[in-house]
């Protein structure tokens, strides 16, 4: 694993490493960082809201079969499109409620999906219009939930996979049945495994420990005293957080040992849901894997001609966190370099080959 090189050559900022397998675990770490650095973690935010949601299932707050509307009305009445290639004026009913379990699976009528021009799929990135990795720019959650709400569905519920609006939705639907998604995650996921830096944004006496985040070209697009320096109007569920190594190690080993939710919850985020065709349709996001809630699953993908079996997902920032239930480990790679595109970096792949051996 060359990642120095990148480093060397000005073509990625500082980057820590960190696998963990039982007690053995490797912590190295390439530039002006340090293990405790804390980075903005991006869409590898994802399984930790999705735990979340598992959490009030346990509770009995909701059921995966409930409709979201319970607690979202906003979405009690969703147009879709007739077709993926219809206009954005010729819309359908919805053939039924969304559900609790579609937000999980990515399968919510809304995100990301190919192709990009698409007309529902161009008006909800013209409507919605911020990029994830901007924090301060969507306003609160009713307000995002009503512009949702304003827009056709680009598919119906449960019908395809589309990327990240789901999992910004769950957080809405934590923040209405607990309060607030904030204090929710802090009190019941941060404060329980001792992940005391992971938060909505980085207060004073910690922007010492954060670091900066740079765009294409090594751009500097966000300092440490930036947008993360204060709380967002929309905690993002999707990819608003920050973190550490340690700390989202501390995550990943809750989810292999069963501390943080049943073994049939831990069992149900790391299984995929998708259909062959729905994996396929996302193939540009998924490059061959399913979908749990809130993360991946390696159906296909191989490395030295191996199945991985892992569970996690990669971020916008250039980060990469995976746990591989069979074996108990942990890999998490963090770095603060925009990705332009779905397709992980070469980096990133390489830092796979490494964990994989």
């Amino acid at each position: 694993m060359e990642l120095q090189n990148y480093v060397d050559a000005g073509q990625l900022p500082g980057v820590v490493t960190l696998v963990a397998r039982g007690d053995d675990i490797d912590v190295r770490t390439f530039g002006p960082v340090e293990r405790d650095t804390i980075f903005r973690i991006a869409s590898i935010t994802k399984p930790i809201t999705a735990a979340a949601v598992m959490l009030l299932v346990e509770d009995g707050k909701l059921a995966l079969d409930d409709p979201v509307s319970n607690w979202l009305p906003e979405l009690a009445d969703p147009k879709v499109v007739r077709t993926p290639d219809s206009p954005v004026d010729d819309v359908v009913a919805a053939r039924r409620p969304l559900t609790v379990f579609d937000l999980l699976t990515s399968r919510a009528g809304y995100g990301f999906a190919t192709p990009f021009e698409s007309p529902a799929v161009t008006m909800f990135g013209d409507v919605m219009g911020w990029d994830g990795r901007e924090v301060q720019a969507p306003p609160p959650p009713d307000e995002w939930l009503a512009k949702l709400a304003s827009i056709p569905m680009a598919a119906q519920p449960g019908a395809a996979f589309l990327y990240h609006a789901a999992s910004d939705l769950q957080g809405v639907l934590i923040s209405r049945l607990s309060g607030s998604l904030v204090d929710f995650l802090a009190e019941r996921v941060f404060e329980p495994l001792g992940m005391v830096d992971t938060a909505f944004w980085v207060p004073r006496d910690k922007l010492g420990r954060f670091t900066s985040y740079y765009r294409h070209k090594m751009e500097l697009a966000d300092p440490p005293d930036g947008q993360w320096s204060k709380p967002p109007a929309f905690p993002s569920g999707g990819g608003g957080l920050v973190s550490t190594v340690d700390d989202w190690l501390r995550f990943g080993r809750a989810l292999l040992d069963d501390t943080l939710l049943s073994r049939e919850s831990v069992q149900l985020m790391m299984t995929n849901h998708l259909t062959d065709e729905q994996r396929a349709g996302g193939e540009l996001f998924l490059q061959g894997q399913g979908w749990g809630f809130g993360g991946s699953v390696d159906v296909e993908t191989r490395v030295a001609g191996n199945v991985l079996g892992r569970y996690g997902w990669v971020g916008g920032t250039g980060t990469s966190a995976y746990l591989a239930p069979a074996t108990g480990q942990v890999a998490i790679l963090l770095t603060q370099l925009a990705v332009e595109d779905p397709t992980s970096p070469p980096y990133i792949e390489e830092f796979w080959e490494f964990s994989a051996r």
